[in-house]
């Protein structure tokens, strides 16, 4: 082991000692302390002048997404998801199932390593700790270290919280001066892993040897068919897609429309500030987005920034009211690097002739290319369509008639809050779930006997030996 290698696991490690010192002082914690607990941490960072300076710090340091939108969204995000784990039972016995004689018992994990994405580093650390806290563990915080400094001032405000309602401030820790190197050896030493941020991050993270969750490759895909209610389609896109500069995974990547109305449903967008390309524009801009052909991910230039520079950088001329750019397109792959995940307010256009089996097939054809596992969604009037892509669709999360942002949850519908969207073993995941509280416990199964529940062979293969024979 080199001298660097061996310093790396003795910070580590004292992070590691802090975090199960501070885990066994809560392990015995009552679920009405330990909803103390996540109140106060989720305060202390969504009251309206945390919020702010969380802002506007994101947004100075890292040069992603916009400040308006990042206090929405951290106010959004963390009042959901402590309104969301409320009357999650984490502590003792949290299911009885007498017919079956069980009973299972919640016991925590221990010490979590959470890792942070550059373009997440205000709302998802206290996301991840709420979950963390809610299964009474201890979590350690690898901060991306281009945005160190507003994850460290989130840990800050969360550790001072835990402190107020006499709880170990080393519940919550971030690793000092973060590298590769570290985290790798916080992935190590940890118990259990959830990592979110590139798709090296989350190999590294399952490749560990510590249980992980991870998170699929975004690339949400919105279909659109002729029965669509278009004012609402046009406006949830555009929400969608312009949020924070599109720093969501979620955020629309490509919409697929039907023939039918594809023209008024394009015009619906430009009517919200969409900018449609020609094609020297959409070569250009092409040429700005990839500079080097093939490259999976689009140039640090572009990613959650304004239409407005996006398109100066791409010398596109577009008006003061531009808030999004969107390209017509027609292939898949990456010789057509347009149908994969844009992480900017760039969206694809796609139309498509025929019935919702052929927007099916366009979608897997996008996702495939990128984005398998995660999510997609339809703006419908027929419950035909919208099951039709639920089941010929490999992704977790189909939202029908909703904003895409709304698969991290949503006050209108009952998707568990969260900013980790798995996505099964379609995207290398081991769930395709919203990781949320019950990923943060372990459960002891007490089981009883029960009458005996006699197995009949003749039941069993009776349909089966008639058929077959024996």
């Amino acid at each position: 082991m080199t001298q660097d290698a061996s310093s790396d696991e003795q910070a580590v490690g004292v992070l590691i000692e802090r975090a199960r010192r501070a885990q066994a002082a809560v392990e015995n914690y009552s679920q009405a302390r330990v909803d103390e607990l996540t109140t106060a941490v989720a305060w202390s960072v969504v009251r309206q002048d945390r919020a702010e300076v969380l802002a506007k710090l994101a947004v100075d340091e890292g040069g992603f997404g916009n400040y308006a939108d990042k206090v929405t969204k951290i106010r959004n995000r963390v009042i959901g998801t402590l309104a969301d784990i409320a009357n999650v039972k984490t502590v003792g016995i949290v299911e009885e199932i007498p017919e079956k004689g069980l009973v299972k018992i919640a016991k925590p994990v221990g010490v979590v390593a959470a890792l942070i994405p550059t373009t997440g580093p205000d709302a998802t650390p206290p996301l991840k700790t709420l979950l963390a806290l809610k299964g009474r563990n201890a979590i350690i915080i690898a901060a991306h270290p281009r945005t160190r400094k507003t994850t460290e001032l989130a840990v800050r405000f969360m550790r001072e919280a835990c402190e107020r309602v006499g709880a170990p401030a080393d519940l919550i820790q971030v690793v000092d001066h973060p590298s590769l190197a570290k985290t790798r050896e916080l992935m190590r030493q940890a118990d259990l892993i959830v990592a979110t941020g590139g798709e090296a991050m989350v190999k590294a993270a399952y490749s560990s040897g510590t249980p992980a969750y991870g998170v699929g490759v975004g690339n949400a895909v919105h279909v659109v068919d002729e029965t669509a209610d278009l004012e609402d389609a046009a406006s949830t896109i555009a929400v969608a897609k312009t949020f924070d500069y599109a720093t969501s995974c979620l955020a629309d990547n490509a919409v697929v429309a039907a023939a039918s109305i594809y023209d008024r449903l394009t015009a619906g967008l430009i009517a919200r500030g969409a900018h449609l390309c020609t094609a020297e524009e959409k070569a250009a801009l092409q040429r700005l987005m990839w500079p080097e052909p093939g490259a999976p991910v689009p140039s640090l230039a572009v990613i959650a920034k304004s239409a407005a520079e996006i398109a100066h950088l791409a010398g596109i001329s577009v008006s003061d009211q531009t808030r999004f750019l969107v390209v017509e397109e027609e292939g898949t792959g990456s010789d057509h690097p347009f149908s994969g995940e844009k992480l900017s307010v760039v969206l694809a256009l796609y139309r498509y002739e025929g019935g919702i089996d052929n927007a099916v097939r366009q979608v897997n054809a996008i996702t495939d290319y990128q984005g398998r596992g995660h999510t997609c969604g339809i703006h419908t009037r027929s419950e035909e369509h919208a099951m039709a892509l639920a089941f010929g669709t490999k992704t977790a999360r189909v939202l029908v008639n909703q904003s895409l942002n709304e698969g991290a949850g949503s006050p209108r519908n009952g998707l568990p809050y969260t900013l980790s969207l798995s996505c099964g073993t379609w995207g290398g995941n081991i769930t395709t779930e919203n990781v949320n509280a019950r990923h943060f416990i372990n459960l002891t199964w007490v089981s009883r006997p029960i009458a005996v529940r006699p197995i009949s062979e003749n039941t069993l293969f009776e349909h089966h030996w008639q058929r077959y024979g024996r």
